[in-house]
């Protein structure tokens, strides 16, 4: 088990980690989450003892890393698939890392099998694709046979069979009750590895629980209905209706209604009830990656500006429909202003998931207390 106590580290003026606590617990693929510069790097480099804490404490199985005995027997890390010296051929770089640890030689030739590196065993590294780099490291990591792995961007570099690979890898090795820790952006990926997250925005923590009760707590679910051809009094009709019922209704661009605060068969009952046909009635249930951008958004610390040209030729997804007397207009507006629901996937033109801005982005001065980690940083890197 890892587990960390107030963990700080401040470079300077900078603080990469700030006050972190948490436990990665065996048994578990463990999600580690956070946008560039959140302090993810630092993070795993002080639980490796290769940074030291400003403040706090991080212990693998109760102690330092620093104390372990034979740590590679009891910690595999994949930190940067790159350091590998290029004139090695990849069996000497595993075989010496083997000697130095006491670790038989036919484990070598063991874990280049498990990789599946055995046919360029003796090619020399620098020829390798990030791909193959990747596969080495990890085979590194698997090395001494440990309890603890740490893997960071495990799956950089692989295609889609690699990916497959890596997957299944982690939940075979944390069913063998091992402690696996994977950092990584790919969520649709941590979606289906992951049965825990661990997640931090500037060097704090945001979130520590589930996958499932991660998405729940940091997402809206909503049904998205279509009335038959489209037709405005019908549509006009049951958004009424619904509202009435309880539900909060949007528009989407394409005409589509957005609706919140009742279930589907509540939505098909009333519909069929005023008469009127769908074409469409299905349920949206947000995505890790969605849940994740709505909770880390004001966490991220550089993003794009818009097109300033964008307002001349997009809609406004979250317009409301062209209602045709003004009494349905104002109880439009009054439903709009009081909930929320995020746009389908990839609407343009939108600010993602419609989070509510900061103080200081409303004033104009976009927060920025905590500087990013080293893992951002190339002068604090060397």
């Amino acid at each position: 088990m890892i587990e960390a106590v107030g963990l700080t580290k401040r470079f300077g003026a900078k603080t990469a980690v700030d006050q972190l606590s948490f436990q990665v617990r065996p048994g578990h693929v463990t999600g580690f989450l956070g946008p560039n510069g959140s302090g993810k790097s630092t993070t795993m480099r002080m639980i490796l003892g290769l940074d030291r804490p400003t403040s706090g404490r991080v212990t693998i199985n109760g102690h330092p890393f620093r104390e372990l005995p034979n740590a590679q027997r009891s910690v595999g890390a994949l930190l940067d698939a790159k350091a590998v010296h290029g004139g090695r051929r990849a069996r000497t770089h595993l075989l010496s890392l083997a000697q130095l640890s006491g670790i038989p030689e036919k484990r070598v030739d063991e874990v280049l099998g498990v990789v599946g590196l055995q046919d360029v065993a003796r090619q020399r590294t620098k020829g390798f694709s990030l791909g193959m780099g990747q596969r080495l490291g990890i085979a590194a990591a698997l090395l001494g046979d440990p309890e603890v792995l740490l893997f960071d961007e495990p799956v950089n570099g692989l295609d889609p069979e690699g990916i497959f690979w890596v997957r299944n890898l982690m939940k075979q090795l944390a069913a063998e009750g091992r402690t696996v820790f994977v950092s990584s952006h790919l969520m649709s990926e941590m979606a289906l590895t992951a049965d825990h997250l661990i997640v931090i925005g500037r060097g704090r923590l945001l979130a520590d629980m589930g996958v499932q009760e991660f998405i729940a707590r940091n997402s809206a679910g909503f049904a998205r209905l279509r009335v038959a051809d489209g037709d405005p009094a019908d549509r006009q009709a049951l958004h009424e209706l619904l509202v009435k019922e309880g539900g909060r209704v949007l528009q989407e661009p394409d005409g589509a209604l957005r609706v919140t605060g009742l279930e589907l068969p509540r939505i098909s009952d009333l519909a069929h009830g005023a008469g009127v046909r769908l074409w469409e009635l299905s349920p949206h249930k947000a995505s890790l990656e969605e849940a994740y951008m709505r909770m880390t958004q004001s966490s991220v610390e550089y993003t794009s500006t818009e097109d300033p040209r964008a307002e001349l030729f997009e809609t406004d997804p979250m317009a409301l429909p062209p209602w045709e007397d003004e009494g349905s207009a104002e109880l439009a507006a009054e439903t709009a202003a009081g909930f929320y629901a995020p746009p389908p996937p990839g609407s343009p033109g939108s600010r993602p998931f419609l989070m509510p801005r900061s103080p200081a982005e409303l004033a104009g001065n976009p927060s920025n207390d905590h500087e990013h980690d080293r893992e951002n940083d190339p002068e604090e890197a060397r």
